[in-house]
């Protein structure tokens, strides 16, 4: 005898966090800006129903370099989007995505003289 599960309606689902397409043009911006000056050679994407994560890696063997979450349900406390460094650290945390990668975009600043 056979089972047959039910087909998930539309208020059994759950929005799953996700990054927009401005979001993630932004990230694969600085991302393609990054594998053009030797520091990043991979990236992973991890998309949950909590938390949507770019992972950046120096080489694909190791732990991620930096990696920018979003968690939707902390937008109105500390912020969405996060800054993590490669052992764990909370580096930035914000509302918007722009200050969040500021620490990464400082690497491309130079003096021009």
């Amino acid at each position: 005898m056979s089972v047959v599960a039910p087909f998930p309606g539309s208020r059994d689902r759950r929005p799953i966090a996700t990054f927009d397409r401005h979001e993630l043009m932004r990230i694969l911006d600085l991302y393609g800006r990054m594998v053009a000056a030797g520091h990043w050679r991979d990236y992973a994407l991890r998309i949950d129903p909590d938390v949507a994560v770019f992972a950046a890696y120096r080489r694909h063997s190791e732990r991620p370099e930096v990696r920018i979450e979003k968690r939707p349900e902390l937008r109105l406390k500390q912020g969405a989007f996060a800054l993590v460094g490669e052992h764990g650290v909370v580096l930035k945390r914000g509302h918007e995505l722009g200050p969040v990668l500021a620490p990464l975009e400082r690497r491309f600043m130079r003096l021009v003289g």
